[in-house]
């Protein structure tokens, strides 16, 4: 398996196409702007550029790793020849059918299609294709190449071969892959967002400030990052789209998002993303400034 393509080239589709070439596998990037590609070539060589300065790899591993990525505004071109095709696309479901229904005609039949979803339930995605059992989820974690973490998820048709091939896959880019069932949210987002929701409400109900916050799940649970500040980290727009899947797919209250974070979402406060969310980000600061808004 050494033909990969990857659908999109955010943040996370820049980092599993950094990961796949750095471990010698030929990689597709595709997006439909070859702005947006240039921009993640430039990501991925900043980043390299960062393992070489820690003496994790060396220049010519650099120059090796950028020369087995290519670049496709045609999804046609950019997965007619893989292996394994991994969707990291915006996380809305009906882009996913959409994008999961072209990929079954124009892939050869062998490919295993995966998607990054970070909620999105992967049966769900398998049945509009004619190859649920090649079906499956990887969900990475960011950032890609410094998190070790890929949880791997089985839709209710994924075969146990494609399991077992991701799963090695995974593991030999130097990743642990956890095998988990397609329930809403998985593993990680079922806990953690749940958590972050119930952050906001503590600040919601004016139990205490964001720095406050932040600081007790800091130094009390061992919590390298706050809640909330985690949060804004994701994208607060990411938060409340899972804790919908979450909220539907389970039918329970307690995951219906926060009105607060609801409010900030619809009025363009994302977090780093837009520059402000519980805390201000102002480019080429590493300091950690309270919103304006939360004074």
């Amino acid at each position: 398996m050494n033909k990969i393509s990857v659908i999109g080239s955010g943040t996370m589709g820049n980092g599993i196409a950094h990961v796949f070439a750095q471990y010698g596998h030929q990689v597709s990037l595709i997006d439909v702007q070859q702005a947006a590609l240039d921009k993640a070539l430039s990501t991925i060589s900043k980043n390299l550029d960062r393992q070489v300065a820690k003496g994790s790899i060396s220049e010519e591993e650099k120059s090796a790793s950028l020369g087995r990525i290519l670049t496709f505004t045609s999804l046609g071109d950019g997965v007619k020849d893989a292996d394994l095709v991994i969707e990291a696309a915006t996380e809305n479901l009906q882009i996913k059918l959409d994008l999961f229904r072209q990929l079954d005609e124009l892939c050869p039949q062998h490919t295993i299609l995966a998607s990054n979803t970070s909620s999105i339930s992967i049966t769900k995605i398998g049945s509009v294709t004619k190859r649920p059992d090649k079906v499956i989820g990887m969900h990475f974690m960011n950032p890609v190449p410094v998190m070790k973490l890929v949880e791997v998820i089985k839709g209710y048709a994924t075969s146990y071969e494609t399991t077992e091939t991701v799963m090695t896959i995974s593991s030999k880019l130097e990743k642990i892959p956890v095998e988990v069932n397609d329930y809403p949210g998985f593993v990680a987002n079922r806990i953690l967002m749940p958590m972050i929701n119930e952050a906001i409400y503590t600040l919601y109900e004016g139990v205490a400030g964001i720095e406050e916050i932040d600081t007790v799940m800091k130094l009390g649970m061992a919590h390298p990052m706050g809640p909330l500040q985690l949060a804004d980290f994701i994208g607060l727009d990411v938060c409340l789209s899972i804790l919908r899947v979450l909220h539907e797919g389970f039918g329970n209250p307690k995951y219906a998002p926060c009105p607060l974070l609801v409010n900030m979402v619809e009025a363009g406060f994302k977090g780093v993303k837009t520059g402000e969310g519980f805390y201000a980000y102002t480019p080429g600061s590493k300091e950690l400034k309270v919103s304006g808004r939360f004074k």
